[in-house]
């Protein structure tokens, strides 16, 4: 069985964290990932793409292309925006099939399930459902 671009990026991201010692310079990874997101449009910033049940304020929205889902996500927290840097990475521009079929493994290979705070757990779950209910309706 061929490999999904999706699980493909989820081995690229935790060989890439494999690179750091300690938990400091992964959140700075982490961090400096979200710093690259690219904008989000400000008439977006509503309730209707807002993600409940995350602490500090996230904003998500998709769009179809070519059969693909492309998601497009903010927070006005560095370490979230981040966190949303990694979903997108793994699940943005890819099927419908591909992202109800992927995984998320990526939570436990590098520690995110031990090393986040519950409120930005309880978040990134948040934004994983989000994602799936997506694609799950596409």
């Amino acid at each position: 069985m061929a490999t999904s671009g999706a699980e493909l990026a989820q081995q690229e991201l935790v060989e890439e964290f494999d690179m750091f010692d300690n938990w400091m310079d992964r959140y700075q990874y982490i961090i400096d990932m979200g710093k690259q997101l690219p904008d989000f449009p400000e008439e977006q910033r509503t309730d209707e793409f807002k993600i409940q049940g995350c602490q500090s304020n996230v904003w998500m929205c998709h769009e179809e292309a070519g059969g693909k889902l492309v998601f497009k996500a903010t927070s006005d927290a560095a370490i979230v925006s981040g966190l949303i840097a990694v979903l997108l990475r793994i699940y943005s521009e890819r099927t419908p099939e591909e992202i109800t079929q992927t995984e998320p493994h990526f939570l436990k290979d590098l520690g995110l399930d031990k090393h986040l705070s519950p409120t930005r757990s309880n978040g990134l779950h948040a934004m994983l459902e989000r994602i799936y209910q997506v694609a799950k309706q596409a």
